[in-house]
C-alpha cells in the first residue's frame, strides 16, 4: 500500500516527460500537420523518490515500435522499491520493505486525422492489485488547427492485508476524459481538460488508524467517490529555440476536497545539443469533510490520512538533456537527467511526537537514455 501512494510522484514525473517532449515539438513546429503516429522509441529509466521517511527507487523500461505505417504498439515495465518510515508507520507501526511492479501494453491505430488508442495496465504489490483498460480518441478538425479528445478508463483494484489473511476487499473506478487543443497562432498553444473520476469500494487503507478524543481506531472510508478536475494550459514559442508555458488545475470531490494547482516552466536549447528545462509548482487543498487530526466525537466515518488533510506544496525542478548521437531519417539517442524538490506543508496534521504540524522535503531523481528509431 505505501508504493500506491507514491503513485502520485510517479504520475507527476511522467507528466514531467512528456512536457518536455511538447516543447521540442513546439520549438520546431512550422504549422498545424495530421496526427501522426509516436516514433519508435526505446527508453530505460532508473528513479529515486526521497522524502518524509520514504524511499522508493527503481528502473522503468519502454518500447514502442510501428510494425505498420498506421499502427504503433508499446509496452512499459516499472518497479518501485519501497523502504517506508513514513509518520503514520513510525508513529503507529514498524518500518517495512516492500515492491510494486507494474505492466502497461497498449496500441495506437492512425486514420486520417484520427487516432485510436487501447491500453491496458496492471500493477502489483503483496497486499494490492490493480487492473485497468483505457480507451482514447484524438481527432483533429477545422485544418489540423484543433484537437478534441475523448478517454475512458475502467479500473479494479483488490486489497488484501498482511497480517491479516482473512481481509480481503474491492474497489472499481471510471474515469472520463474530454479535452480540447487549440492552435492560436504558429508559436502559441492552448489546451482546456475535463476529467471526472468515480470510484465505488474499499477506498481507505488497512493499515492506517485514526485518532478519536486521543485513542486510534479503525480509519473508515466512505464507499464511493466522485472527483472533477480542470486543467487549462498555454505554451508558447518565444523564439530563438526558447518556449514557457503556464497552467491552471481545479479538482473538487464529494468528500468536500478543492484542490488549486499553478505550474510555470520554462525551456530552451542551448547549442545543438543541450536542452535545458525548468518548473516550478505550487498546490493547495481542503481538508476531506470528515478528516480530523483528533475527532472529538464519533462520526460514521473518520481518517487521520494527511493526504486527505489540508496542505500545500511548493515544487522546483529542472532537466537536462543532451543528444548524444543523431543521424537525421535514422535514430537519435539522448541522455536525459530531472530533479525536483518538493516541499510539503500540513495545516492540521500533527506530528504527534512533537506535537507540532507536520512538514517534511522531498527529492524525486531521474536518469535515463532514450532512443528513437
Amino acid at each position: 500500500m505505501a508504493a500506491t501512494e507514491l503513485r502520485l510522484f510517479a504520475g507527476a514525473s511522467g507528466l514531467w516527460q512528456r512536457i518536455a517532449g511538447l516543447f521540442g515539438s513546439l520549438l520546431a513546429m512550422g504549422g498545424a500537420k495530421a496526427i501522426e503516429l509516436p516514433e519508435n522509441r526505446a527508453e530505460g529509466l532508473y528513479h529515486l523518490y526521497k522524502g518524509g521517511g520514504v524511499t522508493a527507487d527503481g528502473p522503468a523500461l519502454l518500447v514502442r515500435k510501428s510494425p505498420a505505417d498506421k499502427v504503433s504498439l508499446y509496452g512499459s515495465y516499472y518497479v518501485d522499491a519501497v523502504s517506508n518510515a513514513s509518520i503514520d508507520v513510525v508513529t503507529t507501526a514498524s518500518p517495512f520493505k516492500e515492491t510494486r511492479k507494474s505492466y502497461d501494453f497498449g496500441v495506437d491505430y492512425a486514420y486520417r486525422d484520427s487516432m485510436m488508442s487501447l491500453g491496458v495496465y496492471r500493477s502489483k504489490e503483496p497486499d494490492y492489485r490493480a487492473d485497468s483498460f483505457s480507451i482514447d480518441v484524438a481527432q483533429e478538425v477545422y485544418g489540423n488547427m484543433t484537437t478534441i479528445a475523448l478517454g475512458f478508463t475502467r479500473g479494479v483494484d483488490k486489497v488484501y492485508k498482511s497480517n491479516e489473511p482473512s481481509f480481503a476487499d474491492g474497489a472499481k473506478h471510471w474515469q472520463y476524459r474530454l479535452g480540447v487543443t487549440q492552435v492560436l497562432t504558429p508559436r502559441l498553444l492552448a489546451s482546456a481538460n475535463l476529467e471526472v473520476v468515480s470510484d465505488d469500494g474499499y477506498l481507505g487503507n488497512p493499515y492506517r488508524v485514526a485518532r478519536v478524543f486521543g485513542a486510534t481506531v479503525p480509519e473508515r472510508h466512505p464507499r464511493t467517490r466522485t472527483s472533477r478536475a480542470m486543467k487549462f494550459k498555454v505554451t508558447g514559442d518565444l523564439g530563438d529555440r526558447n518556449a514557457a508555458r503556464a497552467e491552471y488545475r481545479y479538482f473538487w470531490d464529494t468528500w468536500d476536497i478543492k484542490a488549486h494547482t499553478l505550474e510555470a516552466g520554462y525551456s530552451r536549447y542551448v547549442g545543438t545539443d543541450w536542452l535545458a528545462d525548468g518548473f516550478v509548482r505550487f498546490y493547495k487543498q481542503s481538508a476531506a469533510l470528515f478528516y480530523a487530526d483528533n475527532a472529538t466525537s464519533e462520526t460514521l466515518y473518520v481518517s487521520r490520512n494527511r493526504q486527505l488533510s489540508a496542505f500545500r506544496s511548493f515544487g522546483l525542478g529542472g532537466k537536462l538533456s543532451y543528444t548524444a548521437r543523431r543521424v537525421p531519417g535514422q535514430y537519435e539517442l539522448k541522455i536525459v537527467g530531472s530533479v525536483e524538490r518538493i516541499r510539503f506543508n500540513y495545516g492540521n496534521f500533527t506530528d504527534v511526537r512533537n506535537g507540532r504540524a507536520y512538514d517534511f522535503d522531498a527529492n524525486l531523481l531521474q536518469l535515463y537514455v532514450t532512443a528513437t528509431f
